[in-house]
């Protein structure tokens, strides 16, 4: 069985959310570079500088967030109470995907429904790989975000 701690019920890969990857690295280099500039002796001097410095060590710790529990993305998430109350792992083993729901969340996520159906072919633990393997090449879903987009709230 596949470990899906880092894969959202809708079936987005949580390794590839800037959040998880790119923005922790890009706040850790900014943070090391005001460091050898010495940011942190002169900084506390200027208003609002401790907030900034604290906030930026939150950037670069990284988001711990998950979709599974309950801790990433809109807290009344109707992807994540659908799925759960279906007791569906990932929506993409729904007998009903993908649903209005997926479809909406799909407009702004434009590789989502091509990778339900990569998870179908070559199934979770391969896709994973896959996903890990892509992460490493630094993309971020939003590279590709497209709009907004609005997930029904039932």
């Amino acid at each position: 069985m596949a470990d899906l701690k880092e894969v959202t019920y809708c079936g987005l890969y949580c390794g590839l959310c800037s959040q998880k990857n790119r923005t922790p690295k890009q706040a850790a280099a900014l943070r090391d570079t005001m460091r050898k500039d010495a940011w942190e002796y002169f900084g506390p001097n200027i208003e609002g500088f401790t907030d900034f410095w604290s906030f930026l060590d939150r950037l670069a710790e990284g988001s711990s967030n998950c979709c599974r529990e309950g801790n990433c993305g809109a807290p009344f998430c109707s992807i994540r109470k659908c799925a759960r109350e279906k007791g569906v792992d990932v929506c993409v083993f729904c007998a009903e995907y993908p649903c209005r729901r997926i479809k909406s969340i799909a407009k702004g996520y434009p590789t989502l429904l091509a990778d339900g159906q990569r998870i179908k072919a070559i199934g979770m633990d391969a896709w994973i790989a896959e996903q890990q393997e892509r992460a490493k090449t630094g993309f971020a879903y939003a590279d590709i975000r497209c709009h907004p987009y609005e997930v029904p709230n039932d």
